[in-house]
């Protein structure tokens, strides 16, 4: 059996990261600080799969919709893992170069709700992810922010059978009740 030792007394980097065992659970840096978050749960699945295939029937051929687990480095003390993302196809499989999303999308859990909502949305701010959406299944309800001179502003907040067509990165109608299936 391996066992990985964490630093003492100092902040992780993404080099501590990428020294974490492959175990199954999900490990994040925000700041040089570690966040592991457990399984998701089937409505969080559900949210994310249906949300996938929507963004994947619209996609343009020029970009590519990817899901977690896939490390999103933002600095050397921050590397996120968001539940979807859009990326430029081009240079995806390029490993040397950092994976700058147009788009990240959090579906919202009761462990990681206040993360996802707060340092999480900070972060990609201070970044410039272009966009940023979040989903709560237990309320059927998705809200997404646009960067707009260099800070978020909301675009929509829609519940149930709301509908809402995003046009950043691409255009795709969503209707927050018909995620769960």
């Amino acid at each position: 059996m391996s066992v990985t030792t964490l630093p003492y007394r100092r902040e992780l980097t993404a080099d501590d990261l990428a020294a974490m065992p492959d175990d199954g659970h999900r490990y994040e840096l925000i700041d040089g600080s570690l966040i592991v978050t457990p399984s998701p749960s089937r409505a969080h699945q559900s949210v994310a799969a249906l949300l996938a295939r929507l963004l994947f029937e619209a996609c343009p051929p020029s970009l590519t919709i990817r899901f977690a687990p896939l490390d999103v480095r933002l600095d050397p003390r921050t590397v996120l893992q968001p539940d979807l993302l859009v990326i430029e196809r081009a240079g995806y499989l390029d490993e040397s170069v950092p994976l700058r999303p147009l788009l990240t999308i959090e579906v919202l859990s009761p462990s990681t709700r206040l993360v996802d909502l707060n340092l999480k949305m900070a972060r990609y701010e201070q970044a410039g992810i272009p966009s940023y959406w979040v989903v709560d299944p237990g309320e059927l309800r998705l809200r997404a922010w646009d960067l707009v001179d260099a800070a978020y502003v909301p675009v929509a907040d829609v519940t149930g059978d709301e509908r809402w067509t995003a046009v950043k990165p691409f255009p795709v109608t969503i209707t927050p009740a018909r995620l769960l299936d």
